[in-house]
């Protein structure tokens, strides 16, 4: 097991907690939902051997704050605290893997600074403005609806909402032989409820389109769609990978082992997977 660094990073607004551990080039990884720096610890022990990695909890998640509890959180302000990170730790452009929410805050960051990303792997981005009108009107009212399902029920029927709406099915998951998954217990309770209302207002809001993917085409860094190969593909975190993909002249996004949350259920696969990916054998 290698040895694990901390650090809190002041940025504008927040204090940032990260965690590196390994050596090698820096590989950070972004986290989906409501995962702080320690959610991805089977998936991080099958990288650590080639890769520094980095992982963080995002302003407002454990042990991460921020000044103005009021001020509405955008996925551009979650961009902008990577940009801040990654110019603490490197001078070079970094890897990065990104999931879920991770993989459209890296796609913000590709945008904005692609100095900084060397590849970004995205997998199943919620990028709604991807999805052509009426699909993301209709990702937007489950959404909304998760959200309702929060403000009547509480975060645990919310949050099997949203396995359902992401086409997870906790009841009946594929895990890797020998894996304990991480159980959903009540400390978890206050990630889960700032993700389900600041987080899915910033991505209900979030105005990331076609025009600033098209924009990324024959940039520097080099992005790489992804998805589950048991997601359903008619879910919209599949369709966002899939038109991802479509506007960076890709056929279809490269699949990864597992559904959406894949690197929580198929860790050892999934690093390999990655691995695959940043040595450019995918």
């Amino acid at each position: 097991m290698s040895a694990t660094k901390t650090g809190m990073l002041p940025v504008p607004g927040a204090d940032l907690y990260y965690e590196i551990r390994g050596a090698g080039p820096l590989l950070l990884v972004g986290q989906s939902g409501e995962g702080d720096a320690g959610r991805s610890v089977d998936l991080v022990d099958g990288l650590v051997d080639r890769y520094t990695v980095v992982t963080y909890d995002r302003r407002g998640l454990s042990r991460s704050t921020i000044d103005d509890q009021a001020r509405p959180l955008t996925i551009g302000t979650h961009a902008d605290d990577v940009h801040h990170l990654l110019a603490e730790l490197t001078d070079e452009p970094a890897l990065i893997l990104g999931c879920s929410l991770g993989a459209i805050i890296g796609l913000h960051l590709a945008v904005k600074h692609p100095e900084q990303v060397g590849t970004l792997i995205a997998h199943e981005p919620v990028a709604l403005r991807l999805l052509p009108d009426a699909e993301r009107e209709s990702a937007d009212r489950k959404l909304g609806d998760i959200q309702e399902i929060h403000h009547r029920e509480g975060w645990l029927p919310a949050i099997k909402k949203v396995a359902e709406v992401l086409g997870i099915d906790p009841s009946a998951q594929d895990v890797e032989p020998g894996l304990t998954p991480h159980p959903i217990t009540a400390d978890r309770g206050p990630n889960f409820e700032f993700f389900l209302e600041e987080d899915l207002n910033a991505v209900r809001g979030d105005t990331l389109g076609g025009a600033e993917i098209a924009a990324l085409r024959g940039g520097p860094t080099r992005i790489v769609p992804a998805a589950g190969r048991t997601t359903p593909r008619d879910v919209f975190d599949y369709r966002c990978a899939q038109v991802l993909a479509e506007l960076l002249g890709d056929v279809e996004p490269v699949g990864f082992p597992g559904g959406h949350n894949g690197n929580l259920t198929h860790p050892r696969a999934f690093a390999a997977r990655v691995r695959e990916v940043l040595d450019g054998s995918v």
